[in-house]
């Protein structure tokens, strides 16, 4: 076979997996290579996909052509929607999977892609001529060609766990991590940090005492992630809770000096939303208990993941701290919980399109950039995978702004702010939530998935005709009216609903907290509406209607300052009045538009202004320049 691609997908985690297939489907001959062909897609850590913030991405990936949202639907043992009680705009999904179905189903899916080709390898080189990558070399020197490259390393990059004293070279517990590569990102001059993240230990289920503890259930008719998903699979897996002890505390205090986040050991930085049990108990000395969750890790097996009990102790004392927990004074432990510490590229040092600035078509996705989570990285893959497809193609890049999506925001962050710690995505990063919804994935981005190829001509025009109908339910409730007479009146005391003085419509009516769609019918010219999707779009609408013009307007106020173009030759360090510290900021990150610039951490209106006024004075100059000539 020939060793020449279109794009070369450099890992096989969540990342890599949404690249290659975006990659392929899209009509480039890919190559995916990863270390060891039995851990692709591999859940490293928890058997979760979704959770706040991170179920709206798993949608706007699906929304937009991705795997991840099909192969969670098409494993999941345990279905929650967190955030119920709450309002839309902040509910997400989360589902628990069986970890070995879900690696399974996603190998399978890469492995049937027309276009893209599987190949266990060590990469160990990237080959760059004049500052454009050509292609990259395996550990035994043999060249592929491509052109375009995607890194998704995950933590392999200069990986080292931790385990009380003991460290040893790793990308993951069992696999060998990626040095060569890593030196050869330091010789290509980027800007390489540290960071840290770890994992709880693995329990045996028939060794634990799950009658002390709390059990949840699945919801009962959970909806499934993806929108081509109509039937779940029927078996489920509750979860348990029980919580740490004063004991435990005890235990980790009077020994935190074996823990090499606490002995010096580990330099990477840890993210302080996700903090080890060694954190918490140092960190947090007021707390009396900390939560634990058991969940299983597949339906054959006895594995049960430990959330809230990672920490890189020796592994005599995590004995003892497992065992000081109610109902597991008996548990047998499986795995040891560890901490890895990784490489990571700054990702100031990409573009929107996570091509890298220093090497052209090279791109980096998932927690090479600096992000923790299967959803971050997945969204990050499929984003790079597309772009790199876009260039090879000759074809416009693919931007989503942080009005368009979760995924813009991600992106916008990341490239425009960098990052000092392990980046996660929470709805509070999101300043236009209420119009990023889970609900509303689909409506957003399908027309976008369709016009990369990535969504069939099918499915786009079944969910037109469904946008169409959402569109004429809101016409017909605002053409319909009820009066002030005492039989509607009497309806609405009998559904306990405060009495009218003034004609409304029935989209009026529904934007009340305790009216429902259905709730309308015993009104004249109430139409029934069998599919859930419509009626819940007409619903969100109605009741948010006030809310959503005001994102609205506010998204329209950053069009205008996104329209705004820097060009790409200004010379920050010639500008007066701006402080070096910005100068050495706008240098890096080299934002494309004013909006992105005033987002960089920093920045003040003053300086905005004067960038604003070069810009000025270098249009009028080449201005001037086009008559002379």
């Amino acid at each position: 076979m020939s060793n020449e691609y279109d794009i070369i997908v450099v890992g096989g985690g969540h990342a890599g997996c949404e690249a290659a297939l975006a990659a392929s489907r899209m009509g480039c001959r890919t190559l995916l290579f990863n270390i060891n062909l039995d851990s692709v897609a591999l859940m490293s850590c928890n058997p979760a996909i979704g959770g706040l913030a991170k179920g709206q991405l798993v949608k706007e990936i699906d929304a937009l052509g991705g795997e991840m949202g099909k192969i969670a639907d098409k494993t999941a043992v345990h279905f929650r929607l967190l955030n119920a009680s709450k309002g839309p705009a902040v509910q997400s999904s989360r589902v628990q999977c069986d970890k070995l179905l879900y690696h399974s189903a996603m190998k399978s899916a890469v492995e049937k892609e027309k276009n893209l080709h599987l190949k266990q390898a060590l990469v160990d080189h990237l080959v760059v001529e004049n500052g454009h990558i050509r292609g990259v070399e395996d550990q035994t020197g043999v060249f592929y060609s491509a052109k375009a490259v995607v890194i998704t390393t995950g933590t392999f990059l200069n990986g080292l766990i931790h385990i009380g004293t003991v460290h040893y070279p790793a990308g993951r517990a069992g696999e060998i991590a990626s040095v060569s590569l890593a030196e050869n990102l330091k010789s290509l001059s980027f800007e390489i940090g540290r960071m840290k993240t770890g994992t709880p230990p693995r329990l045996r289920a028939s060794s634990i005492d799950f009658s002390q503890m709390e059990r949840q259930d699945s919801d009962p008719t959970p909806e499934p992630f993806s929108f081509t998903t109509t039937q779940l699979r029927p078996e489920r897996l509750p979860s348990y809770f029980t919580a740490t002890t004063p004991e435990t505390h005890q235990l980790i205090g009077e020994n935190i000096l074996k823990s090499p986040l606490y002995s010096g050991t580990i330099k990477g930085v840890s993210a302080r939303y996700c903090p080890s049990l060694e954190d918490k108990v140092m960190r947090f000395t007021d707390k009396g208990k900390h939560p634990v969750v058991l969940e299983y890790e597949g339906l054959e097996t006895e594995e049960i993941y430990a959330k809230g009990l990672g920490n890189s102790m020796p592994p005599y004392l995590q004995e003892k701290i497992v065992h000081s927990v109610p109902g597991l004074e008996f548990a047998e432990i499986m795995r040891p919980a560890y901490a890895i510490e990784y490489d990571f590229v700054q990702p100031t040092q990409l573009r929107l399109t996570l091509e890298t600035k220093c090497v052209a078509g090279l791109y980096l996705a998932g927690q090479i950039n600096g992000t923790s989570g299967y959803e971050e990285a997945a969204a990050q893959g499929l984003w790079a995978g597309i772009n790199a497809a876009c260039a090879v193609q000759k074809r416009p890049p693919f931007i989503l702004d942080r009005s368009d999506a979760y995924m813009g925001v991600l992106i916008d962050d990341l490239i425009t702010r960098g990052v000092d710690e392990p980046y996660r995505m929470f709805t509070s990063r999101a300043e236009y939530r209420l119009i990023l919804r889970e609900d509303n994935a689909v409506i957003r981005l399908m027309g976008k998935g369709h016009d990369l190829g990535l969504i069939s001509k099918d499915q786009y025009h079944l969910y037109q005709d469904k946008f169409h109908r959402i569109e004429k339910g809101i016409r017909h409730l605002q053409e319909k009216k009820i009066y002030p007479v005492a039989a509607t009146n009497k309806i609405l005391d009998e559904l306990c609903i405060t009495p009218i003085k003034n004609p409304l419509t029935l989209y009026q009516l529904l934007k009340r907290n305790e009216m429902s769609y259905d709730d309308l019918k015993v009104f004249e010219g109430w139409e029934p509406i069998e599919d859930p999707m419509v009626k819940k779009q007409i619903e969100i609408e109605a009741k948010y209607e006030g809310y959503i013009k005001r994102q609205h307007e506010a998204v329209q106020k950053m069009k205008e300052l996104e329209k705004k173009k820097i060009p790409s030759n200004m010379n920050y360090a010639s500008i007066p009045g701006l402080s070096n510290e910005l100068k050495a900021k706008l240098a890096r990150i080299e934002p494309a538009t004013i909006g992105q610039a005033e987002r960089i951490p920093g920045m003040t209106q003053a300086a905005l202004m004067t960038i604003l006024i070069t810009m000025k004075k270098m249009e009028l100059e080449a201005q001037a320049g086009r008559k002379e000539s």
